[in-house]
């Protein structure tokens, strides 16, 4: 009798194990894992909050059913791997992703481990994906498309100011982005009567140099291409040289506006975050991202700064004030 009494709890045991297991899995919070290439600033904040109220819209609140790990590169590119395998061995559900140089990485590391791209140019272009509508592999996510925005800054840069005929670029020659921008302002250029000198940063040490470049060349203009180790932490230094220089600016963060820049025009970096909130959810509810197609952002910001403007002497044309989403007196 004992023997038998035995042997059913052994057999009622078997039986309910998977059923424990399945249920301790289903109650597993799951883990995200944010990589991002600068340090923390207001303009990331911005983005994190846009991306934690994402996830709060769809249900997911961080330290209650969700669980977000942040890794700060400190706009140092070659620090990434070791980033991105320190989230591997937390075992995170899904990475998600700001910059082209934090998505190579993380490609190279998995191919398994679903990657949502926040932020990341042109992912077709730079080898991340096979299509924006059929991305295949374990990434998906914004493609933000630098390059198709190029001529349209230099447009709005030359609506500015009519009379620049050189304008400097800045830019990281070792981003692919900025090197597929670049292409397009060439092509963009002759038909605005521009000239252009690429001034290449590599890393933030090279800012100062560069500052001299662009004032030997005597340009009449700044475009600047974002890179993470240029953009946000450096912004101040580079508005500092083009005031020096009085030159009027144009880039694609609006922060660098902010810290007193003329203009920018880009994708709303908020609103790409909180859109990449919902392919982190539709991951976590059994979606493939290889079924997810890549989205390319719908919502662009025009911001002016009219006390730079005034400062330079420079007048904004009523059809371009009329255009800007935002305006700093």
């Amino acid at each position: 009798m004992r023997l038998s009494t035995i042997g059913l709890i052994l057999i009622l045991s078997l039986l309910t194990a998977p059923l424990a297991a399945n249920a301790q899995q289903r109650s597993k919070v799951p883990r995200i894992g944010v990589l991002l290439p600068g340090s923390p600033t207001p303009e990331y904040e911005r983005r994190l909050d846009a991306f934690r109220q994402g996830l709060r819209e769809l249900g997911y609140i961080d330290q209650q059913n969700i669980l977000l790990e942040y890794r700060w590169a400190d706009a140092q590119c070659e620090r990434m791997a070791d980033l991105v395998a320190e989230l591997l061995r937390l075992m995170v559900d899904v990475l998600v992703i700001d910059s082209v140089c934090a998505a190579l990485a993380a490609k190279r590391a998995t191919s398994t481990l679903p990657i949502v791209l926040a932020t990341a140019g042109d992912p077709v272009a730079t080898g991340l994906v096979e299509s924006l509508a059929r991305p295949g592999g374990n990434i998906t996510g914004m493609s933000i498309m630098h390059a198709e925005l190029g001529a349209k800054r230099l447009e709005m840069l030359k609506d500015m100011v009519p009379t620049a005929a050189r304008v400097a670029v800045l830019l990281n020659p070792d981003n692919p982005n900025a090197q597929l921008q670049w292409r397009e302002l060439e092509v963009a250029a002759p038909r605005l009567d521009v000239q252009l000198q690429a001034v290449e940063v590599r890393r933030a040490t090279d800012l100062e140099q560069a500052c001299a470049t662009v004032a030997d060349w005597r340009a009449d203009a700044l475009l600047v291409i974002e890179d993470p180790t240029l953009l946000p932490a450096r912004q101040t230094e580079i508005v500092d040289c083009a005031a020096r220089h009085r030159l009027p600016t144009m880039t694609g963060l609006r922060s660098m506006v902010d810290a007193g820049g003329l203009m920018s025009y880009g994708a709303s970096f908020p609103d790409m975050f909180r859109r990449a909130a919902t392919f982190v959810v539709k991951i976590l509810q059994g979606a493939k991202p290889s079924d997810l197609p890549v989205e390319q952002p719908t919502k662009f910001e025009l911001v002016l700064n009219l006390k730079t403007a005034q400062a330079l002497g420079l007048t904004v044309p009523p059809l371009l004030l009329a255009q800007a989403d935002e305006v700093i007196e």
